[in-house]
Formats: structure tokens, C-alpha cells, sequence
């Protein structure tokens, strides 16, 4: 789980070095300039992050799966090798899969004013500022959102209704919220990206208004900033690191 969780933490680096640095100088130059070519490398390897997470909590919820499942073969199952070959599946598809539709969006042009109505190169605001014809890349997006977003998916879901099945059977009420407790976190941070991803890309509006910048800012930012919180907070270690410095703090200040 650990090692799942260090390549997550990967992905969001990647995602926040992407995106926020340049939220960053518009904020400090009230707006700023962007170059065509700068755009679309920002556009892709925010798209790589997106869908590398995405397989990454896919396959996360696979492993949690087998570790309440199938209990006594989880090390044989989920051995080092086999969770090096799962994670650099991920990454592969990542930084594969999308590279079609950044070529197909490379292709466009771009003729009027040029001015995006977002915080950075997102789809659908360069689609909206673009005066070719976007059908291939509007279908292209579509097609991706399949392997990308809706398998994955459906592998969560797939894999939550038979961890459910399994702990409901267990007849020690400590048992069942000890297995419970293993999948909180990871749900809970799924729950928050796969919401907001489904709300802005599987089912976009025509334009990018405020409540898509809004929905923008939880993955871009929000996620890859709770995520550490989320599971830390189920290390023991952590909390008890946390425990210790609040309390020496509390007997320092005591006069």
C-alpha cells in the first residue's frame, strides 16, 4: 500500500510543478502570456498526472481488494515485482495514451484573440479559443475517457462492492471496522477526484464557466494537497510523531 501511495504521491508532484507555479506569476502579474508550444507540453503532462492517477487509485483498490479478500495470499499475490510491473503499467499508459490527442490539438489553430478563460491550458478552454474544427479532438477525448476514466472506475467500484460483500460476513464488529478503516482513506480521496474529474471532462459543458474552475481547483490543487493529510493520518507512527510535538509544545509554553 505504501508503495502505491509513494507513486500517488509522484503523480501530484508532477500535477502541482505542472499547473501551479504559473497560477502563481498570473496571480503576481495580474495575467500573463503563454506560448502555443509551453501551453500544450503544460497540457500534456497535466494530462499524464491525471491518468496516471487514475490507474494508480484503480490499482490501489485492487490491492485492497486482495488484502481483505484474499488475506492469506496477499504476499504471494501482491509481491515487489508484481507492484513495480502494476505502477509502471500506469506510468506507461500515462504518458502513451495521451499523446494522440496533444498531437490532434497541436494540429489546430488558433486565430483569434487568444485569450484562454482558465487558470491554465485545460481542454476545453482551448478548444473554445480554437478556429478549426475540434470534432476529432472532441472524439478523441471521448474515446480516452474510457480506458482512462471509466475502467478505471468501473475497477473501484468493482472492487469496493466485493471488499463490502467480504467485511459485512465478518461476524466481530472490531474485525469489520478494522477492515473498513484500511479502505477510508483511499475512498475518500477517490470520492473527491473521480467526482470532480467525471463533472469537468466525462460530462463537460460547452463552456468553462465558474463552477468548472472551481472543480479545476480540487483536483489541481485540493487533492494533491489532502492526499499526504488523508494517509498520514492512518499511520500510527505519524499520528504519534503528531501527539509528541503537540504536547512538547504545550509543556514548553508553560511558564
Amino acid at each position: 500500500m505504501y508503495f502505491f501511495i509513494s507513486q500517488l504521491s509522484i503523480s501530484d508532484i508532477l500535477l502541482t510543478t505542472d499547473i501551479v507555479p504559473n497560477i502563481l506569476y498570473i496571480l503576481l502579474n495580474n495575467g500573463g502570456t503563454i506560448t502555443i508550444f509551453s501551453c500544450i507540453i503544460q497540457f500534456y503532462f497535466f494530462c499524464v498526472s491525471i491518468t496516471s492517477e487514475c490507474l494508480l487509485l484503480a490499482v490501489m483498490s485492487y490491492d485492497r481488494y486482495v488484502a481483505i479478500c484474499n488475506p492469506l495470499r496477499y504476499a504471494a499475490i501482491m509481491t515487489s515485482a508484481h507492484c513495480v510491473k502494476l505502477a509502471g503499467m500506469c506510468w506507461l499508459v500515462g504518458f502513451t495514451i495521451i499523446l494522440s490527442d496533444n498531437i490532434s490539438i497541436s494540429m489546430l489553430k488558433f486565430c483569434g484573440p487568444n485569450v484562454i478563460n482558465h487558470f491554465f491550458c485545460d481542454l476545453v478552454p482551448l478548444l473554445a479559443i480554437s478556429c478549426s474544427d475540434t470534432f476529432i479532438v472532441q472524439l478523441e477525448m471521448y474515446v480516452l475517457s474510457f480506458p482512462v476514466a471509466i475502467l478505471p472506475s468501473t475497477v473501484i467500484i468493482t472492487s469496493y462492492v466485493k471488499i463490502v460483500s467480504t467485511v459485512l460476513s465478518i461476524p466481530s464488529r472490531i474485525g469489520r471496522q478494522k477492515a473498513f478503516s484500511t479502505c477510508s482513506s483511499h475512498l475518500t480521496v477517490v470520492s473527491i477526484f473521480y467526482w470532480t474529474l467525471f463533472s469537468v471532462y466525462v460530462f463537460p459543458t460547452k463552456e468553462q464557466s465558474t463552477i468548472g474552475k472551481v472543480l479545476s481547483l480540487l483536483y489541481t490543487m485540493l487533492t494533491p494537497f489532502i492526499n499526504p493529510i488523508i494517509y498520514s493520518l492512518r499511520n500510527k507512527d505519524i499520528k504519534k510523531a503528531i501527539m509528541e510535538t503537540r504536547w512538547k509544545h504545550i509543556f514548553n509554553n508553560i511558564p
